[in-house]
């Protein structure tokens, strides 16, 4: 991979093994983890390792994960560990550790409230064969778990829009040291390769009610290299939860560095 701030890509990438890292807390419930599964045990491209990060479920997702794995036979490549420290930086970064550990030299991150369509891991190759070090998907709203009309997603996909606009003018991402312009990589659908993730030092391990983690990963690797970028291609089906329990303008408030602060984050 480059280090001096240009694109990588090459043979060097299309060898590399692939890894997805799934952090989960408590998402046994009937459109949770499992449905996360099934999706990714659909991919077309399947040549990848699986790391589910249980963070200190108490309504059987753990023991969900196992018995889902086995039943779809995928025991060999899929596995599932613990992290009892609190928060999606710290979970998502012992699945990232964990993945690398294994051998992986590419890692893509996806939400066990998420959806990948068939195609994901395969456009997410593609993506890295293109040069880009550090991917950044899109989302699409979920329309399976809840009921979301047609007006309701144009205003969802408006939301996603105006949270990545505000992002390239928030003063927390600009200033000295930036090699190029701040792009919203969000947690849910975002991938890296395992060489920039060390240098960029990670996830940071905190909760997900003090820092969002995908943000500061993305501002560390904007001091390292311009190799990254947005690319719509790489899609998921996320959940609209959130926006359900709290309405488009607090969860607007929320993704501004948390302006809006429920007392429960962790909505089901």
């Amino acid at each position: 991979m480059t280090r001096d701030g240009g694109r990588g890509g090459g043979s060097d990438v299309r060898e590399a093994r692939l890894a997805v890292v799934v952090p989960a807390l408590n998402e046994a419930h009937e459109s949770g983890i499992a449905r996360t599964l099934e999706a990714l045990h659909a991919q077309e491209d399947d040549d990848f390792d699986l790391v589910v990060v249980d963070n200190g479920s108490t309504d059987g997702t753990a023991e969900l994960v196992r018995t889902t794995v086995e039943r779809l036979g995928r025991a060999a490549r899929w596995r599932l560990v613990h992290e009892p420290q609190k928060g999606t930086g710290a979970a998502a970064d012992t699945g990232m550790r964990e993945a690398i550990t294994g051998g992986a030299g590419l890692l893509a991150r996806t939400d066990a409230d998420c959806l990948p369509p068939p195609e994901w891991t395969r456009a997410v190759r593609t993506a890295f064969q293109a040069g880009d070090e550090l991917i950044a998907g899109r989302l699409v709203p979920r329309t399976d778990d809840r009921p979301v009309s047609r007006v309701q997603q144009a205003v969802l996909a408006g939301v996603v829009r105006l949270a990545s606009a505000f992002g390239k003018v928030r003063p927390g991402n600009r200033g000295e040291g930036y090699l190029g312009p701040y792009v919203m990589a969000p947690g849910c659908n975002l991938a890296i390769t395992a060489d920039l993730y060390q240098r960029a030092g990670g996830f940071p391990r905190t909760r997900i009610e003090d820092v969002h983690e995908d943000r500061a990963l993305v501002n560390a690797v904007r001091r390292l290299t311009t190799a990254y970028g947005e690319h719509p291609e790489v899609w998921v089906r996320a959940s609209t939860r959130r926006v359900h329990a709290w309405g488009v303008v607090r969860t607007l408030g929320w993704y501004a560095d948390h302006r809006y602060r429920p007392d429960v984050v962790d909505i089901r």
